[in-house]
């Protein structure tokens, strides 16, 4: 090949890959490293999470039969390198933007996509489902589930793990993707060694013949024999609990040698085929390797903006407000110092979240549960069954996954336990797997709990005071990025309860705005009163209890009621006005303006809310409707 000459540019689909020698598969994720720290660098991405899953992924996809073996990927957040080896090289520079390719995996994008994924724990019951598919379908196909990064602290996949030992799929392969555990060098290499051996065809066919042997002599020596093979094991490597579970421990392996890694998938798919499933190969890698500032600190290079690629600076970003994440951090620590009954609890989100920041103030006082969410609210209700108030902050999309857990363990007990739901609304680049869109419909119907939205950052310290002095559960929405840039009150003070603020009085219509989109709706109502149209403008701040006193008094007075949200329409905020004004036996013209009901993929949430009515210029269109409407019926 001449200098400019890349392997990658024969490669369109996984077929093209397999079609190389084997020794130039080590170039080719390389060449993936190197275009994935570019491509990243301009656009911004998850960064250390890919780099180190690149020789896997590689690996995999060549031994493989892809796509009618089945790949699935935990989170997908490690999947840059199988997006380009599957005929998406040339969609990165437009990753995350709408009508670009995603950062997680999507069954819509690509055949080779094959489960879509944006939370984790979910690979591997995924992919027995598959494998259980294939074989209730007699096909000769396998699944492959590659799970890592934290994702194996998740319940969900130990519970996949004890039912593929209970079925003895023999189908199925789990790589762990372990960036996380130290071994030290000596007894890695051992073990990489000895698993490696143990799992050729060779050694496979002297294990049988002894079996074979030991089943001829008196007494019960294939028993003791099989002591004898689980000792070794635990001497030498830590797979004893995968066994357990029954699945064919195979590791740790040396994840960023591809001549290991080559012939370790090979050997698997030997015992596959010899009926030796399911079978569980442990890789050690690391986060962010080849690229020497990620590796160095792969928590800073997670997920970044644009970088220069050859110093690793990052792009500065304009200063601006305060994010509300940081808001959130620094108001709980002022409320922490007063309160040492406060504790902070995230699901490996600490840096999401800002906790860290909590952390280093309380550390002591600061959990992180990891990819369990379902455990952070359970834990935290047993915290606050003894009298602590433990504040979990959890991102909306994922706070979804502990939803049993919000209903039984809090809200029936009622608990005093604060959830604070980062990223509620529209995401941007991450996309539908992270919108938080339903958690007003999920949380107002529950007993006993508080819901609340600040119109800005300043009225979300005041909402933290509020919910951690609430005696019950509490649960705040507040949205990714940075505030509007108000001042911020030097006193934090509770809220009364379940009282909206009145921003404007008017006669001709009224905006019950819930959240952020607060100040959208006041640049309707003044757009309105340029034209003539006098607009009543509430800043319900509670969805639960609800202001409904006021709410109806202002609706019958107008009668036209336009409500905002940054949240699906069906049993959301809108809705809960409704219900108000019907209680009320009130009639008034009445437009809910809200999310679709349909998944909202990536692309600029300022955008998409103007798509669907949710900017200045469609709130202040609904309400000259319906003052029209009202006009005209009289």
């Amino acid at each position: 090949m001449s200098g400019n000459d890349k392997l990658l540019d024969k490669i369109q689909t996984p077929e093209d890959l397999r079609a190389l020698p084997r020794e130039q598969v080590a170039e080719v994720a390389s060449e993936l490293r190197d275009e994935i720290v570019l491509n990243v660098s301009r656009t911004g991405g998850h960064l250390a999470s890919s780099l180190g899953a690149v020789e896997l992924l590689t690996a995999i996809h060549y031994v493989f039969n892809t796509p009618g073996d089945r790949l699935v990927l935990d989170v997908g957040h490690q999947g840059y390198a199988h997006k380009m080896l599957t005929g998406r090289r040339g969609g990165f520079a437009k990753i995350g933007k709408e009508d670009g390719i995603g950062k997680f995996l999507r069954r819509s994008e690509s055949e080779f996509d094959h489960f879509g994924a944006g939370h984790a724990g979910t690979s591997i019951s995924a992919a027995l489902g598959m494998a259980r598919a294939f074989e209730h379908q007699g096909k000769d196909q396998c699944a492959i589930a590659l799970i890592g990064d934290g994702g194996m602290t998740a319940g969900m996949a130990f519970e996949a793990l004890n039912h593929a030992g209970h079925l003895t799929q023999k189908n199925l392969v789990v790589v762990l993707n372990d960036n996380e555990m130290s071994i030290s060098p000596n007894v890695g290499a051992m073990s990489s060694y000895l698993s490696r051996k143990l799992s050729a065809p060779m050694v496979r066919r002297m294990k049988g013949w002894a079996k074979e042997f030991l089943t001829s002599l008196p007494g019960d020596m294939v028993h003791w024999a099989q002591k004898a093979e689980e000792s070794l094991k635990v001497f030498f490597s830590p797979g004893l609990l995968f066994e357990a579970l029954g699945f064919k421990y195979v590791g740790p392996i040396q994840g960023h040698r591809m001549d290991i890694v080559l012939e370790t998938f090979e050997n698997v798919k030997a015992m596959l085929a010899a009926g030796d499933g399911p079978i569980l190969v442990h890789a050690l890698t690391a986060k962010g390797y080849g690229y020497e500032p990620a590796q160095n600190d792969p928590y800073k290079y997670h997920g970044v903006g644009a970088f220069d690629v050859k110093s690793g600076e990052f792009v500065p970003s304009k200063p601006g407000p305060p994010k509300y994440q940081k808001v959130f951090a620094q108001t709980l620590i002022r409320l922490a110092r007063e309160d040492e009954r406060i504790v902070g609890i995230t699901a490996a989100m600490a840096d999401g979240t800002s906790l860290d920041l909590f952390k280093k103030e309380f550390p002591k006082r600061f959990y992180d549960v990891g990819i369990a969410e379902q455990h952070a609210i359970t834990f935290a209700a047993g915290l606050a069954s003894e009298g602590m108030k433990p504040v979990a902050a959890i991102y909306s999309t994922f706070l979804q996954r502990a939803y049993d857990q919000v209903v039984h363990d809090v809200c029936l007990q009622n608990l005093d336990v604060t959830l604070a739901m980062d990223r509620a609304g529209l995401v941007g680049g991450d996309g539908a797997t992270h919108q938080g869109m339903f958690d007003i419909g999920y949380l107002r119907n529950l007993p006993n709990i508080l819901c609340m939205a600040p119109k800005d950052e300043n009225e979300l310290q005041h909402m933290l005071r509020t919910a951690v002095e609430y005696d019950g559960p509490a649960a705040i929405r507040y949205p990714r990025g940075p505030g509007f840039g108000v001042p911020m009150d030097p006193e934090i003070k509770a809220l009364p309860i379940g009282e909206s603020e009145l921003l404007r009085d008017g006669t001709d219509a009224v905006i019950v705005a819930y959240g952020t989109l607060v100040h959208d709706a006041e640049e309707a109502a003044a757009e309105l009163a340029a034209d003539g149209i006098s607009v009543a403008l509430v800043n319900a701040r509670f969805v639960k209890p609800l202001d409904a006193k006021r709410i109806v008094e202002l609706a019958q007075r107008t009668g036209a009621v336009v409500t905002v949200e940054e949240h699906v329409g069906m049993g959301g905020f809108g809705s809960a006005v409704l219900e108000a004004l019907s209680a009320a036996g009130t009639e008034a013209h009445t437009r809910c303006l809200a999310l679709p009901d349909r998944p909202i993929e990536q692309g600029s949430p300022e955008a998409q809310r103007a798509e669907v009515g949710l900017s200045p210029e469609g709130i202040a269109a609904a309400v000259r409707e319906l003052v029209g409407r009202g006009r005209g019926a009289s």
